[in-house]
């Protein structure tokens, strides 16, 4: 558990740094007079700048649940339900943030590339969302044993219970 949320908690960094440096080097840069950006009234520019926020806050908040997990006591009791909760939530966010980091990427993309290249950004925001499946699929495991393991009661699992026996 330890490992993981060692692991995790370096990518969440990583991600939390670039979102970070994302919203302050807007795509398309800045008008010399004003200061403003350049797309500051486009759909595209309002949709990049939630998504930037959502995976600058996600990420953090993942950052914070991963580093709560490292300094626990680990008590005993703490396996039965604090530290598989942390874990479940940390995971959450993460994909939370590496999904909305993804979804700035595609909106700064978009802005960039214009209206006229609409197939070559619809391809790579098609790409762009193999990284999240991917996570989505290979923490699937993980969290489906984490649930088992934590929320199912062994009422159902005693011989005594059993409907048919």
């Amino acid at each position: 558990m330890k490992e993981t949320a060692s692991s995790c908690m370096v990518v969440a960094t990583l991600i939390t740094t670039m979102m970070f440096a994302a919203a302050f080097t807007v795509p398309g840069g800045n008008d010399q007079e004003t200061g403003m950006p350049l797309y500051l009234h486009t759909k595209s520019f309002l949709f990049f700048a939630i998504s930037d926020a959502l995976a600058l806050v996600s990420s953090a908040t993942s950052i914070l649940i991963f580093l709560s997990m490292l300094t626990s006591r680990y008590a005993e009791e703490d396996f039965l339900s604090s530290l598989p909760n942390k874990l479940l939530t940390g995971l959450l966010t993460l994909f939370i943030s590496i999904a909305t980091m993804m979804m700035a990427f595609s909106s700064t993309l978009f802005m960039t590339l214009g209206y006229g290249y609409t197939w070559t950004t619809v391809t790579i925001t098609a790409v762009a969302c193999v990284p999240v499946t991917m996570y989505a699929f290979l923490q699937f495991h993980l969290v489906a044993d984490i649930v088992s393991h934590s929320y199912t009661t062994s009422l159902f699992l005693h011989p005594k219970n059993c409907l048919l026996g």
